[in-house]
Parts: C-alpha cells; structure tokens; sequence
C-alpha cells in the first residue's frame, strides 16, 4: 500500500508560498465577495490598490481605506472555490473576514433585494465533512456579526428594504432545491440557501478569524420569484458593499 509522504497534499500556506503572498501584504480587514465584477467594485473603492496576485480566476487587491489596509478578493461562488481563498486569507490571519454574497429567500416574506445577516449555517455542501464532524455548527463571529446588523439596517433603511438575521443552509446541489430538502432546511431554522457561508465559517472558525456573512436576497425559493434581472436586487448588491465599508469604520471608530 502506498502511504504520502507528507501529512496533507497542499495546505493553506503551500497555497500562500505558491502565490507568493505575505501575511503582512494582507490587510487588517478582508472583504470576500464571490464573482469577479463584485471585487472589482470594491478594488474600485480602495486608495493605491496593489495586486497581491492573480491565480487561476482568483485575482487579489489591497489598499488603503480611510487609513485602514484592507484587502478584497473573489473568494468563489461555490464551497469548493471558497474553501480554497478562505484558507489563504485566515493563513495571513486578518482581523477579521466578511463575506458579501447573494442568496435564496426560503421565507415568503424575505423578498427579493433584502439583505440576510447569517448568524449559523447547516452544511449541506460537500467541504464541511472534511474539516469537522457532523455536529459541528458554522457560527458567525459574535461580535462582529451585532456590529455588521447595525450597519446593514442603517444601509438598508436608506434604499427602502429589510434586513432579516438568523441562519442560513449552504448547498452545492442549486438544481436539487426540492420541497424534500427545502423542507428540512426551514425545519432546521434556514431562512436562506446560498453555496458558501458554512465552508468559509467553518474554515474561519479553525483559524480562530472572527468572520461575519451578509448576503443580497436574489431569488425567492418558496414562491419561485427568480430576481436576477431585479433592479432591487443589483441596488442591494451595491448598498451592501457600501455596508461592507461602513463596518469598517465602526470596527475602527470613523
């Protein structure tokens, strides 16, 4: 039988020495949306951006906001991808990490451009399983999630929609949301699904990285309402990265 001569195939800081990245080249803060064109918004929104690196469809910026160092990058739409940009930046151990996703309703009431805090997530994703047992609960940072509520409604509150706080249920398998599935995912207190937040919380939790989640409501999974062409929906991505800075200068006292 064959036995691998090292512990673990690539880690977190193989993945850092790959891409020639520094734990002092990251910022004290990262803001971890998923598809390219979100980070790209962001990057527009930093002072003397650098590009840390670019690798495979990962691209990295840090720069300076207010006097804050803070580093952005498109950290997947997926667990899997996510699970790999997740790594990286708790390796350079920020201060903190907030993830500014999109997800599903799984409330009528939780329309279409509202905003989702997570607080939990039920891992229904195939990365979870890798890093902790089945009992382990995906559990957004305390703190950093209360101070994140606080400035999502102040966000919100100004293009006219509501922020909803409670649990999310992470998926891989977008084309198997079944009344079956849906069903135990409300059971178990989802208000939302999205593909992501249970692998980057679980990852950041092992890395002892304080992270919080917020997420723009695309599509509505109870009554089918699909808002991808929404104009409510691409005004509450935008006002959420607005959000995104604004904890910022509360975490930093601006």
């Amino acid at each position: 039988m064959q036995t691998m001569i090292k512990e673990a195939h690539l880690t977190g800081k193989d993945l850092m020495a790959m891409v020639q990245l520094r734990p002092q080249d990251v910022g004290k803060y990262a803001l971890v949306p998923g598809p390219r064109e979100r980070a790209d918004a962001i990057v527009k929104k930093l002072q003397n951006p650098v590009k840390n690196f670019s690798f495979m469809e990962y691209t990295m910026h840090t720069g300076d906001f207010n006097g804050v160092k803070v580093t952005s990058i498109n950290g997947g739409r997926f667990a899997a991808d996510t699970s790999i940009t997740t790594e990286i930046l708790c390796n350079a151990q920020p201060k903190a990490l907030v993830r500014l996703g999109s997800c599903g309703s799984l409330r009528e009431d939780i329309k279409v451009g509202d905003l989702v805090i997570v607080t939990t997530a039920l891992k229904g994703e195939g990365v979870t399983q890798y890093y902790v047992d089945k009992d382990f609960v995906p559990t957004s940072d305390k703190n950093l999630t209360a101070a994140l509520t606080e400035v999502a409604k102040a966000g919100a509150s100004m293009i006219g929609v509501d922020v909803h706080v409670g649990p999310c249920w992470t998926t891989d398998a977008i084309l198997r949301e079944t009344r079956e599935h849906v069903g135990k995912a409300i059971s178990g207190g989802a208000i939302a699904v999205d593909m992501v937040s249970a692998a980057f919380l679980t990852i950041c939790q092992l890395y002892k990285v304080p992270a919080a989640v917020i997420l723009a409501v695309s599509d509505n999974v109870i009554t089918g309402e699909m808002g991808f062409m929404n104009p409510g929906y691409y005004m509450s991505e935008a006002a959420m990265l607005d959000i995104g800075f604004n904890l910022i200068k509360k975490l930093e006292g601006k």
